[in-house]
């Protein structure tokens, strides 16, 4: 038995071996692990039984490659699966397809060194963020399931070898619009902290987490700031099709202080690299340049029903625009992946307009 296990370690060292190999021949990463909400979520919540929040149903997945809904809440692709174009990996795997498998077929080689998609419609920072959503994967019980992950591999090479991978590995965080989302909608949540006390409470738990994931590994990190919520179809609802002002000064308030906080970070974790990009800056260069970017409408959703065609859901029976690439909004939240595409454009070898202090393509030469 014992032998058994030495040669499966064995191969898994040479596959290890070899894979790094490859990977400083291209001098980019060897693996991308994500953690965040919709925007990045890759088919986790298909896992999730009670959860409110699948992109399941048709229209999701029209212009995917298999034309078939994914767990995607986009179109098409998603900026998990752009950014890992760009970088020449496939797109990391949800973590419970992957712990499903193991379950199922009791395969106990699955591999997590290329690595893996912890993103969960619905999460945020906030353990409670969820509740209207019944069930998604906040971002401390993600960070947990990942720390499982590095159980396994340190088990499996060593270490040395793994702290080796993850050093040149990237970590993504798009966390956040959720926790705005809740506090928007929540008189209660209004009462108990000012704004600024709300956006406060967010980075310094958001900075917990992210001194979590150094502590088990992770140096370079690509933190993504929230968007112009209050410019997506189901906010311009509240503000007679305008971008409701409120939600978008919450969005500017929290970047800031996120801003502020990886400064501090990074100070106290000074082996550490990271890229902040400005969602927000990028998304309003689109809505107020549209043409600039092939774009016709600002504000409607291309799938829905109702006014801005966003008082609804996308369903089977909603209204679908006939061309998905005119339009900056795939859903009332989520955007389409022809935006995402130019959004993902940015972040990855954008100016210091909209990253700080570098942009991931200088992050990954570090």
């Amino acid at each position: 038995m014992d032998s058994i296990v030495m040669m499966r370690n064995s191969f898994l060292f040479i596959t290890f071996f070899i894979f790094n190999l490859g990977f400083l021949d291209a001098q980019k990463t060897p693996a991308i692990y994500v953690f965040g909400d919709s925007l990045v979520d890759v088919g986790n919540n298909n896992y999730l039984t009670l959860s409110l929040v699948k992109a399941t149903l048709p229209h999701y997945g029209i212009d995917f490659p298999t034309k078939r809904p994914t767990g995607r809440f986009s179109n098409g692709k998603n900026a998990a699966d752009l950014i890992a174009e760009k970088v020449g990996l496939p797109t990391s795997p949800p973590y419970l397809s992957l712990i499903c498998k193991v379950k199922n077929n009791n395969n106990k080689n699955v591999s997590f060194l290329s690595g893996v998609n912890f993103a969960s419609g619905g999460a945020g920072i906030f353990n409670g963020t969820d509740d209207n959503f019944r069930q998604s994967i906040p971002l401390t019980k993600q960070v947990d399931y990942y720390s499982q992950v590095h159980d396994q591999l340190t088990q499996q090479i060593g270490a040395s070898t793994l702290q080796k991978h993850l050093s040149k590995s990237i970590f993504i965080v798009v966390i956040g619009s959720n926790d705005i989302f809740g506090y928007s909608n929540s008189m209660d949540l209004q009462k108990k902290n000012t704004p600024q006390q709300y956006v406060d409470s967010m980075t310094s738990s958001l900075k917990i987490q992210l001194q979590r994931l150094y502590n088990i590994g992770a140096r370079k990190f690509e933190i993504v700031g929230v968007s112009a919520i209050g410019c997506s179809p189901a906010y311009r609802l509240k503000n007679k099709t305008e971008c409701f002002l409120e939600a978008n000064l919450l969005s500017i308030k929290y970047n800031e202080e996120l801003q502020s906080m990886l400064k501090e970070w990074k100070l106290e974790n000074k082996d550490s690299s990271y890229s902040y990009f400005d969602t927000y800056a990028a998304l309003q260069d689109l809505i107020h340049n549209p043409t600039s970017y092939g774009f016709v409408d600002v504000k409607d959703a291309c799938c829905g029903l109702g006014e801005l065609n966003s008082q609804f859901l996308c369903t089977p029976i909603s209204i679908l625009c006939s061309n998905r690439k005119d339009h900056i909004f795939w859903d009332q939240v989520h955007p389409t992946e022809a935006a995402t595409r130019i959004i993902v454009d940015t972040l990855f070898n954008g100016p210091s307009k909209y990253t700080f202090p570098i942009n991931m393509e200088q992050l990954l030469a570090l």
